[in-house]
């Protein structure tokens, strides 16, 4: 599968990955697809702390995600 980057819209950000595979589990249980963006770039030139790594859904998803991060971030 080919990921259209285009189209994806930047849901959380976090200078920790584990918080990013916390906010991408949640997702993935109700349904919504995500991708994480630069995830394996820090081991080669450690940006991680720079320019923090993204989670990003799809535009027509945003909304929902939005609610449903926002709810496990309180």
């Amino acid at each position: 599968m080919q990921v259209q980057y285009q189209h994806l819209k930047t849901i959380i950000k976090s200078t920790f990955i584990h918080e990013i595979h916390i906010a991408r589990a949640k997702l993935s249980s109700h349904g919504i697809d995500s991708h994480i963006f630069d995830e394996h770039l820090t081991f080669t030139i450690g940006t991680s702390f720079i320019e923090e790594y993204k989670l990003m859904v799809s535009e027509s998803d945003f909304d929902k995600a939005l609610t449903i991060v926002s709810l496990y971030k309180t």
